[in-house]
């Protein structure tokens, strides 16, 4: 299962004028938003990929340093699902994609591994849900790797 993490949005209504990043907003314990989310991710799925936009230079040290290898992406730019087509592009081997946001650092380890266990075929979707709500993250068998590559744009509340 290869891991995903999507670090490349804007976060536009954390702060429309677009000064401020929320993916480096400091949490209580120190951690960037982006950090802790890395590190729990990379820490049930290591060798996890995160897609960022070129440029983004603070934020690449602080994903490198919680464990992900980077993938820089002009492609992100269009959005959510640019950046999640050009992930599964460049991890096509997998045998499947478990897809994390960078912008929800209280995501627990425990969520991560149930999800992707839930992956046992290739055919397979699965995701997390809450008081019966669906949510993050979310994973996909290597059966989905045509569809997920065809992905363009925004894609909201769809992965």
């Amino acid at each position: 299962m290869q891991g995903i993490l999507l670090a490349a949005g804007y976060g536009r209504r954390f702060d429309p004028s677009g000064q401020t990043s929320k993916l480096l907003a400091r949490l209580p314990a120190g951690r960037t938003v982006a950090a802790q989310a890395a590190r729990t991710l990379c820490a049930v799925l290591p060798g996890s990929v995160a897609v960022i936009r070129p440029g983004q230079i603070e934020l690449a040290a602080q994903l490198r340093d919680a464990g992900c290898h980077l993938l820089e992406s002009v492609e992100a730019e269009a959005g959510m699902g640019s950046a999640l087509a050009h992930a599964v592009r460049e991890t096509r081997g997998a045998d499947g994609w478990l897809v994390a946001l960078a912008d929800m650092p209280w995501v627990p380890a425990a969520a991560i591994r149930a999800v992707a266990a839930a992956i046992d075929t290739p055919l397979r979707i699965a995701a997390a849900a809450f008081d019966g709500q669906r949510g993050h993250p979310v994973a996909f068998g290597a059966h989905w790797a045509p569809e997920l590559v065809a992905l363009g744009g925004r894609l909201v509340g769809e992965v």
